[in-house]
Protein backbone atom coordinates (compact mmCIF):
# COMPACT_ATOMS: atom_id res chain seq x y z
CA UNK A 1 0.00 0.00 0.00
CA UNK A 2 1.55 3.22 -1.08
CA UNK A 3 1.57 6.42 1.93
CA UNK A 4 1.16 10.00 1.70
CA UNK A 5 2.96 10.66 4.98
CA UNK A 6 5.08 7.24 5.52
CA UNK A 7 8.11 5.51 4.03
CA UNK A 8 8.22 1.51 4.30
CA UNK A 9 11.25 -0.21 3.92
CA UNK A 10 11.61 -3.96 3.93
CA UNK A 11 15.18 -5.63 4.12
CA UNK A 12 14.33 -9.92 4.50
CA UNK A 13 12.35 -10.13 7.76
CA UNK A 14 13.08 -5.87 9.17
CA UNK A 15 10.18 -3.60 8.23
CA UNK A 16 11.04 -0.19 8.85
CA UNK A 17 8.77 2.45 9.03
CA UNK A 18 9.95 6.36 8.97
CA UNK A 19 7.61 8.90 9.30
CA UNK A 20 7.65 11.14 6.46
CA UNK A 21 6.36 14.58 7.21
CA UNK A 22 9.85 16.31 7.75
CA UNK A 23 9.20 19.98 6.17
CA UNK A 24 6.62 19.68 9.31
CA UNK A 25 8.98 18.22 11.81
CA UNK A 26 6.72 14.97 11.46
CA UNK A 27 3.86 16.39 13.29
CA UNK A 28 0.73 14.26 13.74
CA UNK A 29 -2.31 15.39 11.65
CA UNK A 30 -5.42 12.90 11.36
CA UNK A 31 -3.62 11.64 8.08
CA UNK A 32 -0.30 10.33 9.63
CA UNK A 33 -2.15 9.13 12.82
CA UNK A 34 -4.58 6.92 10.12
CA UNK A 35 -2.17 5.81 8.00
CA UNK A 36 0.78 4.73 10.81
CA UNK A 37 -2.40 2.96 12.78
CA UNK A 38 -3.25 1.11 9.24
CA UNK A 39 0.64 0.59 8.60
CA UNK A 40 1.33 -1.43 12.14
CA UNK A 41 -2.19 -3.07 12.17
CA UNK A 42 -1.18 -4.91 8.77
CA UNK A 43 2.46 -5.51 9.93
CA UNK A 44 0.96 -7.15 13.21
CA UNK A 45 -0.34 -9.61 11.39
CA UNK A 46 1.95 -10.41 8.60
CA UNK A 47 4.80 -13.16 9.04
CA UNK A 48 6.92 -12.14 6.70
CA UNK A 49 7.56 -9.47 9.29
CA UNK A 50 10.02 -10.65 12.33
CA UNK A 51 11.00 -7.04 13.79
CA UNK A 52 10.10 -3.70 13.04
CA UNK A 53 12.07 -0.76 13.22
CA UNK A 54 10.47 3.25 13.67
CA UNK A 55 11.76 6.11 12.71
CA UNK A 56 11.80 9.97 11.33
CA UNK A 57 12.96 11.68 8.51
CA UNK A 58 14.66 15.11 8.60
CA UNK A 59 15.59 16.48 11.49
CA UNK A 60 12.99 15.44 13.90
CA UNK A 61 11.62 12.88 15.43
CA UNK A 62 8.12 13.85 15.77
CA UNK A 63 7.31 16.87 17.02
CA UNK A 64 4.34 15.72 18.32
CA UNK A 65 0.49 16.82 17.20
CA UNK A 66 -0.02 19.09 14.09
CA UNK A 67 -0.61 22.87 15.63
CA UNK A 68 -2.63 23.77 11.83
CA UNK A 69 -4.76 20.21 12.25
CA UNK A 70 -5.15 21.14 16.44
CA UNK A 71 -6.02 24.80 15.31
CA UNK A 72 -8.85 23.48 12.94
CA UNK A 73 -10.31 21.32 16.02
CA UNK A 74 -11.47 24.28 17.72
CA UNK A 75 -14.73 24.21 15.22
CA UNK A 76 -15.16 21.04 16.10
CA UNK A 77 -17.94 19.91 18.29
CA UNK A 78 -17.24 17.75 21.60
CA UNK A 79 -18.08 14.32 20.08
CA UNK A 80 -15.98 14.80 17.49
CA UNK A 81 -12.78 16.41 19.45
CA UNK A 82 -13.12 12.79 21.37
CA UNK A 83 -13.48 11.06 18.29
CA UNK A 84 -10.22 12.32 16.98
CA UNK A 85 -8.46 11.55 20.47
CA UNK A 86 -9.78 8.33 19.82
CA UNK A 87 -7.66 8.36 16.64
CA UNK A 88 -4.83 8.74 19.32
CA UNK A 89 -5.44 6.86 21.84
CA UNK A 90 -6.06 3.85 18.84
CA UNK A 91 -2.48 4.50 17.16
CA UNK A 92 -0.96 4.21 20.44
CA UNK A 93 -2.86 1.05 21.60
CA UNK A 94 -2.10 -0.82 18.32
CA UNK A 95 1.87 -0.25 18.64
CA UNK A 96 2.09 -1.06 21.99
CA UNK A 97 0.16 -4.51 22.20
CA UNK A 98 2.30 -5.14 18.66
CA UNK A 99 3.15 -8.87 18.74
CA UNK A 100 6.47 -7.86 16.96
CA UNK A 101 9.36 -6.53 18.55
CA UNK A 102 9.63 -2.55 17.91
CA UNK A 103 12.93 -0.44 17.51
CA UNK A 104 12.52 2.76 18.25
CA UNK A 105 15.18 5.44 16.17
CA UNK A 106 14.58 8.43 17.60
CA UNK A 107 16.66 10.13 15.05
CA UNK A 108 15.96 13.85 15.90
CA UNK A 109 13.79 15.97 18.57
CA UNK A 110 10.69 14.91 19.96
CA UNK A 111 8.05 16.63 21.36
CA UNK A 112 4.40 16.11 23.22
CA UNK A 113 2.71 12.97 21.21
CA UNK A 114 5.90 12.67 19.38
CA UNK A 115 7.83 10.96 23.03
CA UNK A 116 4.13 8.91 23.22
CA UNK A 117 5.53 7.23 19.97
CA UNK A 118 8.76 6.45 21.77
CA UNK A 119 7.38 5.24 25.04
CA UNK A 120 5.25 2.34 23.09
CA UNK A 121 8.48 1.13 21.36
CA UNK A 122 10.30 -2.22 23.12
CA UNK A 123 13.58 -1.06 22.74
CA UNK A 124 14.70 2.96 21.90
CA UNK A 125 18.08 4.06 20.54
CA UNK A 126 18.81 7.71 20.18
CA UNK A 127 22.34 10.03 19.33
CA UNK A 128 23.40 12.64 21.95
CA UNK A 129 21.98 15.76 22.59
CA UNK A 130 18.53 15.43 21.29
CA UNK A 131 16.13 17.51 22.67
CA UNK A 132 12.60 16.11 24.65
CA UNK A 133 9.72 18.14 25.90
CA UNK A 134 6.13 17.55 27.23
CA UNK A 135 5.33 20.69 25.77
CA UNK A 136 1.45 20.57 26.10
CA UNK A 137 1.26 22.52 29.11
CA UNK A 138 2.74 25.59 27.41
CA UNK A 139 -0.06 25.41 25.29
CA UNK A 140 -2.23 25.49 28.11
CA UNK A 141 -3.28 21.43 27.29
CA UNK A 142 -2.24 18.24 28.85
CA UNK A 143 -0.54 15.09 27.71
CA UNK A 144 -3.35 13.18 28.43
CA UNK A 145 -3.75 10.53 25.77
CA UNK A 146 0.04 9.40 25.95
CA UNK A 147 0.33 9.78 29.83
CA UNK A 148 -0.61 5.88 30.11
CA UNK A 149 2.23 5.20 28.51
CA UNK A 150 4.45 7.30 29.82
CA UNK A 151 3.96 6.44 32.95
CA UNK A 152 4.96 2.62 32.44
CA UNK A 153 8.08 4.12 31.15
CA UNK A 154 9.62 7.09 33.21
CA UNK A 155 7.33 6.71 36.60
CA UNK A 156 4.88 8.71 38.23
CA UNK A 157 7.49 11.42 39.62
CA UNK A 158 9.27 12.06 36.89
CA UNK A 159 5.95 11.75 34.65
CA UNK A 160 4.31 14.73 36.95
CA UNK A 161 7.49 17.13 37.12
CA UNK A 162 7.74 17.06 33.12
CA UNK A 163 4.40 17.59 32.46
CA UNK A 164 3.93 20.12 34.61
CA UNK A 165 7.15 21.93 33.89
CA UNK A 166 6.81 21.53 29.88
CA UNK A 167 10.83 21.86 30.58
CA UNK A 168 13.09 20.51 27.70
CA UNK A 169 15.80 17.82 28.18
CA UNK A 170 18.00 15.57 26.51
CA UNK A 171 18.37 12.22 25.20
CA UNK A 172 21.24 11.92 28.11
CA UNK A 173 18.61 12.53 30.91
CA UNK A 174 15.67 10.87 28.47
CA UNK A 175 18.09 7.68 28.77
CA UNK A 176 18.70 8.36 32.88
CA UNK A 177 14.77 8.01 33.21
CA UNK A 178 14.50 5.33 31.30
CA UNK A 179 12.90 7.04 28.73
CA UNK A 180 15.45 6.20 26.06
CA UNK A 181 17.46 2.67 26.06
CA UNK A 182 20.63 3.70 24.28
CA UNK A 183 22.43 6.92 23.94
CA UNK A 184 24.73 6.29 21.21
CA UNK A 185 26.83 8.74 18.74
CA UNK A 186 25.25 8.95 15.39
CA UNK A 187 28.29 7.49 13.57
CA UNK A 188 27.25 3.66 15.83
CA UNK A 189 23.45 4.00 15.32
CA UNK A 190 22.86 1.55 12.71
CA UNK A 191 25.76 -0.52 14.40
CA UNK A 192 23.78 -0.61 18.02
CA UNK A 193 19.99 -1.15 16.12
CA UNK A 194 22.04 -4.31 14.02
CA UNK A 195 23.29 -5.29 17.58
CA UNK A 196 19.53 -5.47 18.96
CA UNK A 197 18.29 -7.06 15.65
CA UNK A 198 20.94 -10.16 16.37
CA UNK A 199 19.92 -9.68 19.82
CA UNK A 200 16.05 -10.28 19.12
CA UNK A 201 16.80 -13.33 16.45
CA UNK A 202 18.35 -14.94 18.93
CA UNK A 203 15.01 -15.41 20.93
CA UNK A 204 12.17 -17.41 20.10
CA UNK A 205 9.38 -15.66 18.05
CA UNK A 206 6.39 -16.81 19.75
CA UNK A 207 8.50 -16.27 23.36
CA UNK A 208 8.67 -12.85 22.71
CA UNK A 209 4.68 -12.75 22.12
CA UNK A 210 3.65 -13.98 25.03
CA UNK A 211 6.31 -11.95 27.30
CA UNK A 212 4.57 -8.70 25.86
CA UNK A 213 1.47 -10.10 26.92
CA UNK A 214 2.47 -11.51 30.09
CA UNK A 215 3.94 -8.20 31.04
CA UNK A 216 0.44 -6.26 29.85
CA UNK A 217 -1.49 -8.79 32.17
CA UNK A 218 0.36 -8.24 35.53
CA UNK A 219 -0.55 -4.65 35.07
CA UNK A 220 -3.77 -5.58 34.76
CA UNK A 221 -4.68 -8.75 36.63
CA UNK A 222 -4.60 -8.82 40.41
CA UNK A 223 -1.81 -10.86 41.86
CA UNK A 224 -3.08 -13.95 42.64
CA UNK A 225 -4.73 -14.67 38.90
CA UNK A 226 -1.82 -13.05 37.79
CA UNK A 227 0.40 -16.65 39.54
CA UNK A 228 -2.41 -18.75 38.22
CA UNK A 229 -2.26 -17.35 34.55
CA UNK A 230 1.55 -17.38 34.99
CA UNK A 231 1.71 -21.50 35.86
CA UNK A 232 -0.42 -22.31 33.53
CA UNK A 233 1.35 -19.96 30.83
CA UNK A 234 5.21 -21.58 31.46
CA UNK A 235 3.31 -25.37 31.54
CA UNK A 236 1.84 -24.89 27.89
CA UNK A 237 5.41 -22.85 26.42
CA UNK A 238 7.44 -25.45 27.68
CA UNK A 239 5.41 -28.74 25.64
CA UNK A 240 5.40 -25.98 22.53
CA UNK A 241 7.30 -26.68 19.42
CA UNK A 242 9.22 -23.51 20.00
CA UNK A 243 9.84 -24.50 23.73
CA UNK A 244 10.83 -27.94 22.82
CA UNK A 245 13.06 -26.64 20.10
CA UNK A 246 14.65 -24.39 22.42
CA UNK A 247 15.16 -26.74 25.37
CA UNK A 248 16.99 -29.38 22.56
CA UNK A 249 19.51 -26.72 21.20
CA UNK A 250 20.53 -25.67 24.93
CA UNK A 251 21.12 -29.24 25.51
CA UNK A 252 22.73 -30.07 22.06
CA UNK A 253 24.83 -26.90 22.51
CA UNK A 254 23.73 -25.68 19.01
CA UNK A 255 21.51 -22.86 17.63
CA UNK A 256 17.92 -22.88 17.57
CA UNK A 257 16.09 -23.28 14.03
CA UNK A 258 14.82 -19.96 14.43
CA UNK A 259 18.64 -18.13 15.06
CA UNK A 260 19.42 -19.09 11.38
Amino acid sequence: MKYETLEIQRQNDITTITLNRPELHNAMNEKLMKELTSCFKKLNKDNSTRIIVLTGKGKSFSAGADLNWMKSMANYSREENIQDSKLLSDLYETIYNSPKPIIGYINGHAFGGGIGLIAVCDITIAPPDKKFAFSEVKLGIIPSVISTYIIKRIGISNMRRLFITGEKFSSQYAKKIGLIDYVVPEEEIYDEIKKNIEKLKTSGPNAIIEIKKIVEKYQKMDIEEYKEHTVKKISELRVSKEGQEGIKAFLEKRKTKWSD
